[in-house]
């Protein structure tokens, strides 16, 4: 791999801590500007919303730009939005702050993912995939304890110049390692891009990245309670449970992103049925303290090894949208990340115990697995490999 796929893993890296931080920072948050937590709750919302309007979005009004000019400016977008959050009083402007980190993040990633797959040449998406996804991955496991343990030391603020300074470095190796390729002249258009993205395929492998990731983030999302309510531990273990998530997702895009370029039927098929029946067996032995912990390992495993694997088929089946491809993948994960948990919640609020989100990764999954299994039945594969992807074009 090219060095700067690694430097682009870790601008996402920056971006996934702050993504994720601040569920350690709301009481403190909330306590040093005079708001509410539930008000405070809303910067994540906001975020969220704007991942998932601004992926397809900012990549499309950034289609004409030379991709490093694209990520210089959605990066350095993401740095001084932190560094006016970290220096703000107002809540107002902490909450406008928030929207642009995450429309800036949405470009980055977007076309990141783009540039890492072009850069890693046509057979090796996955691969390149995998890079920047362990970048969320690296955070979940080290950037978001971080956070928290700089907020509890110095203060929520830290954590937003922790951010920050993470971010600094990566604008430099941009700078050195990412070609300023111009755009070609004969580059297609948004509308041409659009017109590719339409393919049934593409859709319904973007319907299943959904489902999957708002399997992953619905458990993960209620993996505290259930581990210290139904599996009996105490709040001490929690953050080692959240790192050996972590740790397995890792693991998962690693695993996802060298089978993937050459297995990714056997990768959805297999490793979906597998994570089906891992959320099913988690949910029933959940009371079992070293089996809960075996699964909260392995799930984060398959979790993260078919999901990029499906967000790699989605480059490989838009690769006449080279542009928009990358942001339409990031806009179906976090709409995934965004509706598991919600879903997670109306049946915690249902009188359901803690069990139930388990359950509820295990219907999206399976709902994944018949979507699949219906359009291999009447459109052909929503998964193929490098090779059949170059005859069909041929």
């Amino acid at each position: 791999m090219p060095f700067a796929i690694y430097v682009l893993g870790l601008a996402v890296f920056a971006q996934g801590t702050s993504e994720f931080m601040l569920s350690g920072l709301v009481q403190d948050i909330a306590a040093d500007l005079g708001v509410s937590i539930p008000a405070v709750g809303t910067l994540t919302s906001a975020f969220a919303v704007g991942m998932i309007v601004g992926a397809p979005l900012v990549a499309m009004l950034s289609m004409r730009w030379p991709r490093r000019r694209a990520l210089l400016t959605f990066l350095i977008t993401f740095l001084l939005a932190h560094v006016v959050g970290a220096l703000t009083s107002s809540f107002e402007v902490l909450l406008v702050t928030r929207v642009v980190a995450a429309l800036a993040m949405a470009g980055f990633l977007a076309v990141g993912l783009a540039t890492a797959a072009s850069m890693a040449g046509p057979q090796a998406k996955g691969r390149a995939t995998s890079v920047l996804l362990s970048g969320v991955t690296l955070a979940c496991v080290a950037g978001v304890p971080l956070g928290a343990v700089l907020g509890e030391v110095w203060g929520w603020r830290a954590a937003f110049w922790g951010v920050a300074a993470i971010s600094a470095p990566a604008v430099i190796a941009i700078l050195r390692s990412v070609p300023p390729t111009p755009v070609a002249p004969d580059a297609p258009s948004a509308r041409h891009e659009l017109r590719t993205l339409r393919s049934p395929q593409l859709i319904v492998t973007l319907l299943l990245g959904a489902c999957v990731n708002g399997a992953t983030f619905c458990s993960f999302t209620y993996l505290a309670p259930l581990m210290t309510e139904v599996t009996g531990l105490s709040s001490t273990w929690l953050p080692g449970i959240l790192a050996l998530f972590g740790i397995g997702s890792f693991v998962g895009v690693n695993v996802g992103g060298r089978l993937a370029d050459k297995h990714p039927l056997q990768m959805v098929a297999f490793g979906g049925m597998s994570l089906l029946a891992g959320w099913l067996l988690f949910a029933l032995a959940a009371a079992n303290p070293v089996t809960a912990l075996v699964f909260v390992f392995v799930q984060g495993v398959l979790s993260f090894a078919v999901g990029s694997t499906l967000i790699s088929q989605v480059l490989y089946l838009a690769a006449d949208a080279p542009r928009l491809s990358g942001g339409f993948a990031t806009a179906a994960m976090n709409v995934g990340a965004a509706a598991g948990p919600a879903l997670g919640g109306v049946a915690l609020s249902a009188g359901l115990d803690y069990r139930s989100p388990l359950l509820v990764s295990a219907a999206l999954v399976a709902t994944a697995l018949v979507l699949g299994a219906v359009a291999r039945a009447f459109g052909g594969s929503t998964t193929r490999s490098p090779v059949e992807l170059q005859e069909a074009h041929s």
